[in-house]
This record gives structure tokens, sequence and C-alpha cells, in this order.
């Protein structure tokens, strides 16, 4: 078994820090996988939004050398999604642990 195929099914938690670092370092590109009206309410600066309910890893644009993050509500959704996306075969291993309610809980920045 390859390196990547014994990977594949686990995702890693990233810290709402760790993710905003990234982001700012232009290391990581965070996918919000929550659905139209959350997003309406309250979104993540600069995230791409691809909702659950019509979830394709293939419609994820290409990250260019970033290392793709899925994040949700509370880290559930964002879960699924990254499974989803390695079982259609992309290399997208991380979450963003505790989604949008762990990034506001750490005074982090949000859009609304």
């Amino acid at each position: 078994m390859t390196d990547q195929a014994a990977r594949r099914g686990e995702v890693h938690d990233l810290t709402p820090e760790e993710v905003a670092r990234g982001m700012t370092e232009g290391r990581l590109l965070l996918v919000d996988v929550r659905e139209p009206n959350e997003i309406a309410a309250e979104s993540y600066p600069d995230a791409v939004v691809l909702p659950m309910s019509r979830f394709d890893p293939s419609e994820i644009p290409d990250p260019a050398g970033r290392r793709v993050v899925f994040a949700c509500r509370s880290g559930r959704r964002s879960v699924t999604a990254s499974l989803a996306a390695q079982d259609a075969g992309f290399n997208y291993d991380a979450h963003l642990a505790g989604g949008i309610l762990a990034w506001k809980a750490a005074g982090l920045p949000t859009k609304s």
C-alpha cells in the first residue's frame, strides 16, 4: 500500500489559529461547505464556498500549491467533505476543527 493510500480516510484537525495563519501566508485554501443561508448570515473571509448539498470536490478551484482545508459550522460536515474528496481521489485531508464556532471563539474575523 502506498503512503497516500495509507493516509486516505484520515482527516487532520487544524486549529482556527493555524488556518488563519496559513491563509495569511498563502499556504492554505479554505473551502466552506456550509449552505447559502448560513453563509449569508456570517462567513469566513476569503473562503471558497461549495455547499455540502451540492458538494463535488472537482469543483474546488486549483489550490495552486496550497493545502485545501474544509470548514463548516462545527466541524462535522467538514470531515465529511474531506473524506468525500479523498474517496474521489483528491489528497484533501484537513479541516478546521470546531468550524466557525471555534473560529469566532478564537477572536478571528467573519464577514456578515
